[in-house]
This record gives structure tokens, sequence and C-alpha cells, in this order.
């Protein structure tokens, strides 16, 4: 059995509980450039023109919650810094209120919110061989942004994001940093990429600065939200083949981590109750 995640695992769609639909869309519209694909009476998918990125599903009275685990962000990858800084414009254009920006080394990102407050990152990608190690040790840093430099890279060419775009890695909240690493990389096969101080690491797999980010900014113990509440429903971990999917179902059995069945894959959850849907 391998002990390993399929090193071609991804991330697939984020599924968010927002409040109101048409709010919702307008903002991930007309200030990120998404694509509706398609909606129903209170669910959306939008994506790039690609795959589904993002699943809203409202709830009008869904509460929201503070000092719970769940999401910190979810992060758009875009392929280009030209596409990066025509985000960065369009941001400027729309008077979208940015949370940060920051140079990790890795990569350039942009931080927001969506109008129900739940965290956005917008980055790209440094080649790989441009990655800061430090005795063979993955180094992220924040280090500022150069706005102008940055602006000066956008490209004029096509209004929405790039067709390319797809979901880079998501960051979550957790109770505490052992759970999850245990459940992350014991089990679930991710690969252990770079901690940050006590309260935060970072997991990938086939050697990506991360996939999936774990902290405790929350608070360490900090509880689930309730039910239903604003936030993350799930996010999809895709897999390339059955073959690799069996393989993390039979380590979350001998792990004695509930299953449970759905029509599109098998969904756990972590020891924080943060939901995971395995999707080929």
């Amino acid at each position: 059995m391998a002990s390993v995640i399929d090193p071609r695992a991804r991330i697939g769609a984020v599924h968010l509980t927002i409040s109101s639909l048409d709010d919702s869309i307008r903002f991930y519209q007309a200030h990120l450039g998404f694509v509706m694909h398609r909606r129903e009476e209170r669910t959306a998918w939008l994506g790039a023109g690609g795959a589904d990125l993002l699943v809203l599903s409202a709830c009008e009275r869904a509460p929201r919650a503070r000092g719970t685990t769940g999401l910190y962000h979810f992060a758009v990858l875009v392929p280009t810094r030209a596409d990066l800084a025509r985000a960065f414009m369009r941001l400027v254009e729309t008077d979208t209120l940015m949370q940060g920006a920051a140079d990790h080394g890795v990569s350039e990102a942009l931080y927001l919110a969506d109008v129900d407050g739940n965290g956005i990152e917008i980055y790209r990608d440094r080649p790989r061989g441009e990655w800061p190690f430090v005795n063979g040790q993955l180094r992220m840093g924040a280090d500022p942004i150069d706005f102008d430099d940055l602006a000066s890279a956008a490209s004029p060419s096509g209004a929405g994001l790039a067709r390319e775009t797809v979901i880079g890695h998501v960051h979550l909240h957790v109770s505490r940093l052992d759970e999850a690493q245990r459940f992350y990389v014991d089990v679930l096969g991710f690969e252990l990429m770079q901690r940050y101080g006590p309260s935060a690491l970072f997991v990938s797999a086939g050697g990506y600065h991360h996939h999936i980010g774990l902290n405790t900014w929350a608070g360490v113990g900090a509880p689930p939200a309730p039910p239903g509440a604003i936030g993350l429903r799930h996010f999809d971990v895709m897999l390339s083949d059955e073959s690799a999917r069996s393989a993390v179902e039979e380590r979350l059995r001998a792990a004695d981590v509930p299953i449970e069945r759905t029509d599109e894959g098998p969904l756990v959850r972590d020891p924080a109750k943060n939901a995971i849907l395995l999707r080929l």
C-alpha cells in the first residue's frame, strides 16, 4: 500500500455556503472575472471557462461564525504574472478592498475576501527552479510586492480569468496542528513541505510548495463552525485514477476515519471537521 498520495493529486472545486447567490455571483464575476457555468435556484457553478472552480450554495439564514475551524482562504492560481497583474488592475478598477499582498518566494499573491468574508488569494507561481530552499528545506517568506512593477506587467488582452486558471491550494483553520499533520501527512499521504513557527504548516503532493495550508490562528482547540454556517462546505481533492483513490481509502480505513459515500466520491473530515471529497 502506497503511503504517499498520488503525486498528480491537486485541488479541484471549492464548495462554499454564502448568504446571497445574486450578490456572490456579481462579486465573483465583476471583481475577479469568474464565468458562471450554470445556475440552479440556490446553487451556482463558476469557473474560468474550463472546469468548475467554485460552487456557491445560498442560505440566507446561514449563521456567521468566528473563532472556529474552517476556511482561512482558497487560492486562485493564474498561469502567468501578466494574468496576476491583470487581476490586480481589475481589483483596483472595481474599488475592491484588498486585505494584503506578499511575495512568498515561490509565488506572488494578493489577498481579499468576498461579500460574506470568505478569504481569497489570487496568485501566480514562480518556476520551481527559483523557489527558495535552505539546507534542502523550502522556505516561503512574506516580502512586500512592488505594485508599480506588477501593474506594468499587465496585458491588455482578455477581460476575465485565463482559461488555464485553477484552484492552486486551500488554507484551513484547524484546532490542533499535530492532529492535522497526522491526518494530512500520515493518513492522506501529503508531504510536509514547511512549518511556519508553531502555528502553521504546509503540505503538498508531487513536490508542489503547498496544496493545503493548515493553521491554528483561530485559536488552539477552536471548535468547528455550526452546521450550515457561512464558509467552507467541502473542497475536492482530485486523484488521477481509481487505484490512487483506493490507496487513500485503505489508509483512512486503517486509521478508523469515517468515510461518507456520495454520488461524486468518498467524503471524509479531518479532526477539525473540515470536509474533503476525494474525486477522480
